[in-house]
């Protein structure tokens, strides 16, 4: 199954204690889904993998393949700074049913040969094709486009790459000029929020893996921007861009954000976020009711 078009990166909800919410996972899958995403991103930065245990990955990532219940490709990230760790992740994602898994490099390994043969080992333990995660920001890890062109062209296993380096416009460009001509290679993701989604399309990108809280906007903007209606997309996701842009803010608590926004469409009971993460403050909360409301917005 090749991917492509709106692979949201999902939520791993709480209750206001701190315990994961199986159920808001459920009712999370409902509204992803019918928002008509392609794709579900589970157990990324913005579903706070790095704050949960080993059981509770496993039983989030269960959670949510179950609920999908084979009605959109689901992604596993499964990112250690370990190689043998990723390969278990890799192989316990493979074995309850994931898609593809998503690899970004171990943090603050400099040396890029290390790196790719980091990608080497946990592409060839598993048979599921391979999102090459590109996080400088969280990572301390920079891939230039030359480097992931060659982790693309040498490594059968790693099909996709998932881009957060700012501009994500210029290295599409330059990693589609790189890319060999392969009916293995699927395609580009941006991501940064949504922030220049739009532009990634017009660069060729296949997709986007963002957390952004109404998917549906960014649904809308791909299926246009695929059926040839680059003007109506562009109008489209221009007129919501300014709470793309609000959302984004992840200083102030880009994972908070878009929790209260599911919380205000019902699909989470407690906009929880585990710590130590900075607290929404209440001119932050009335800004976005504020903004929500000016575009029309609801649940």
């Amino acid at each position: 199954m090749s991917l492509s078009g709106v692979c949201t990166i999902t939520l791993t909800p709480f209750t206001e204690e701190g315990d994961v919410d199986l159920g808001g996972i459920d009712s999370l899958t409902d509204l992803y889904l019918g928002s008509g995403v392609h794709g579900l991103t589970v157990l990324g930065i913005m579903g706070e993998a790095h704050k949960l245990s080993d059981n509770e990955r496993s039983s989030v990532m269960q959670r949510y393949i179950t609920a999908v219940a084979d009605r959109a490709p689901v992604i596993v990230g499964c990112s250690s700074a370990a190689t043998r760790v990723a390969i278990e992740r890799a192989r316990e994602a493979e074995s309850a049913g994931a898609t593809a898994i998503m690899i970004a490099p171990p943090n603050n390994v400099r040396n890029l040969d290390l790196v790719f043969e980091h990608y080497r080992l946990v592409a060839e333990s598993v048979s599921l094709p391979v999102v090459v995660q590109d996080e400088p920001v969280n990572t301390g890890v920079t891939m230039p486009a030359p480097f992931i062109a060659r982790v693309l062209n040498e490594v059968e296993g790693c099909r996709y790459v998932k881009l957060e380096e700012a501009p994500t416009t210029i290295k599409i460009t330059s990693l589609l000029g790189r890319i060999e001509e392969s009916e293995k290679r699927a395609g580009i993701f941006g991501g940064l929020g949504g922030v220049y989604f739009y532009e990634e399309l017009t660069r060729g990108a296949a997709g986007i893996m963002t957390g952004f809280a109404y998917q549906e906007i960014l649904v809308r903007t791909y299926e246009l921007f695929a059926d040839g209606n680059q003007y109506e997309a562009r109008e489209h996701f221009f007129r919501y861009l300014p709470l793309i842009r609000f959302e984004a803010q992840l200083g102030v608590g880009g994972v908070g954000i878009r929790k209260e926004v599911f919380k205000m469409r019902g699909a989470i009971p407690s906009s929880h976020v585990r710590f130590p993460a900075p607290a929404l403050d209440e001119e932050t909360l009335r800004e976005l009711e504020s903004l929500v409301s000016f575009l029309g917005l609801g649940g």
